[in-house]
């Protein structure tokens, strides 16, 4: 009986041992697999933080770009480098946001087809992508601008180069119009004089006697305009004639000249109003005796 009892004490005892075993078994993959699991999730959890960060990084870069362009896009002057600049600030932030766009698509599907439920990675990035929409709507309006501006520039400089087509038509105009003043003003103000013995007079047919008794006459057709001196009136203030005898053969007021005779006996012609004296013609003719 006690053999019996022992017998069945010992199958009880290898029955149990073999059923832990099995159970201990089974929590020993199960834990291995959670380990696995765990491991897999931290390793997408790395990633994806990994990609979130070179997404804040890269946002840093736009937001800096968006200030140099919000900055320089409204300045007066835009010069050829300022606009390469801005340009190549924009090509930069378009380029960004792009890449930014498709880590953002990633990490929507990483996130759905992995196991990690974080409601504060959700939150993450639905922020991250309501900035991107706000940053491309930014760099569209920019653009839009800078467009604009452009094409604000251009027409600027089409009108500028009409202007300045216009300022060169009238600066043309106004130099013909000076020249032909300074023209007139020395047609005007130019007068000729000769002074001579009345042979010399004659001898330039510029004083003619008909007969003996004849009256004299000067400045006839066929004169030798080239025997005369040209003078600007304005500024012949006196006639040095050097000669002791001289008479006006010309016509001119006699209050607006004077013959005065210096130390020598010799005579000069002052003239004192030169308005008045030239108003009866431009010739003057003086005979001058010895």
């Amino acid at each position: 009986m006690k053999k019996v009892f022992a017998s069945l004490i010992c199958i009880l005892l290898l029955a149990s041992c073999g059923q832990q075993s099995s159970e201990s078994k089974q929590l020993q993959a199960e834990n291995d697999s959670l380990r696995l699991e765990n491991a897999k999730n931290a390793a997408q959890m790395d990633e994806m933080l990994s990609i979130l960060n070179e997404i804040e990084d890269d946002f840093q870069v736009i937001r800096d770009a968006e200030n140099y362009l919000t900055i320089h896009q409204n300045d007066v002057e835009l010069g050829g480098t300022k606009r390469e600049l801005l340009r190549q600030n924009m090509l930069l932030v378009k380029e960004t946001l792009q890449k930014n766009k498709q880590q953002i698509a990633e990490l929507n599907k990483k996130l759905e087809s992995s196991n990690i439920q974080s409601s504060e990675l959700r939150k993450t990035i639905t922020r991250l992508t309501k900035e991107l929409e706000d940053r491309a709507a930014m760099i569209t309006s920019l653009q839009q601008q800078l467009a604009q501006k452009d094409s604000q520039i251009r027409e600027m400089g089409e009108q500028l180069t009409g202007l300045n087509e216009e300022l060169e038509d009238m600066a043309l105009t106004n130099l013909s119009q000076s020249e032909k003043i300074k023209s007139q003003d020395k047609e005007i103000n130019t007068g000729y004089y000769c002074f001579g013995i009345a042979k010399e007079l004659k001898d330039q047919k510029i004083l003619m006697k008909n007969g003996l008794l004849g009256k004299a006459k000067v400045l006839q057709d066929g004169f030798n305009k080239d025997y005369f001196i040209s003078v600007d009136i304005r500024d012949l203030k006196e006639i040095p004639l050097f000669a002791r005898k001289a008479k006006l053969l010309s016509t001119h007021p006699d209050n607006s000249y004077e013959l005065v005779t210096d130390e020598e006996k010799n005579l000069t012609l002052f003239i004192t109003d030169y308005k008045e004296f030239w108003s009866m013609g431009k010739y003057l003719v003086i005979e001058v005796g010895l």
